[in-house]
């Protein structure tokens, strides 16, 4: 893949992520009749793990692979910080506020697991470029 549409691989991952971790952020106070539904959770663990896997696949770089996590983890930290207004995103009471450390708790350990199976992994040898026409002619083991 050219190097182009490997940057432009690695920058919709990372978007995808930003867009995915604001959408669980607010999605953690859903409720279904009454009863909290951590979706959130759920969408924070494999969000984490597919996005890293996937900007690790597509852009072949470690570097790019460590980028989703560093950004859910970018939104997610926002949302727990208070406002100058006064707003606050992630409360603490009660079964939302357990939803929302498990949320955050989960989130970080799925993200780290997924950053640590990219980093772990072993390195794809570089393929060789073309080579030139003096390359091919030489004879191997030969004196020119």
């Amino acid at each position: 893949m050219r190097l182009g549409l490997r940057l432009a691989a690695g920058l919709l991952v990372v978007v995808l992520a930003a867009w995915l971790a604001l959408v669980e952020v607010f999605w953690l106070p859903l409720r279904v009749f009454g009863v909290l539904v951590p979706v959130s959770v759920v969408a924070a663990v494999a969000g984490n793990l597919l996005l890293v896997a996937l900007a690790a696949r597509l852009t072949r770089s470690r570097l790019a692979a460590v980028l989703p996590a560093g950004v859910w983890l970018t939104v997610a930290v926002a949302a727990s910080i208070r406002r100058p207004e006064g707003d606050l995103v992630l409360t603490g009471d009660g079964a939302l506020g357990l939803a929302n450390l498990a949320f955050l708790l989960l989130g970080v350990v799925a993200a780290a697991f997924a950053v640590g199976r990219v980093l772990a992994a072993p390195r794809r040898p570089i393929a060789p470029g073309p080579r030139s026409v003096a390359d091919r002619q030489r004879v191997p083991g030969g004196s020119g």
